[in-house]
C-alpha cells in the first residue's frame, strides 16, 4: 500500500480545481495582479536602495565598457 503525502501547493491546486470555472478565472486574475503589485514594490525598494547608495557615494554609473575597465583594474 502506497502512502501519498500532499504538499500545501498540491492542496491549494486541489482546492482551486473544486471551484467553479468563473471563480478559478477570478482567482487567477487576483493572483496575477497581486504578483504584479508585489514585483512593483520590490522594484521600487531596489530603486530607493540604489538612489540612496548613489547619494552616499557607494554606487556609480557608466557604460558596460566603463564597468569592464573598472573590473580589469
Amino acid at each position: 500500500m502506497s502512502v501519498t503525502t500532499s504538499t500545501p501547493f498540491q492542496e491549494a491546486l486541489d482546492c482551486v480545481d473544486r471551484l467553479p470555472l468563473g471563480d478559478q478565472e477570478a482567482l487567477v486574475e487576483i493572483v496575477r495582479k497581486r504578483l504584479v503589485d508585489k514585483r512593483r514594490r520590490e522594484i521600487a525598494a531596489g530603486a530607493r536602495f540604489t538612489l540612496q547608495a548613489f547619494r552616499e557615494g557607494r554606487a556609480g554609473y557608466g557604460t558596460v565598457e566603463d564597468l569592464r575597465r573598472e573590473l580589469e583594474e
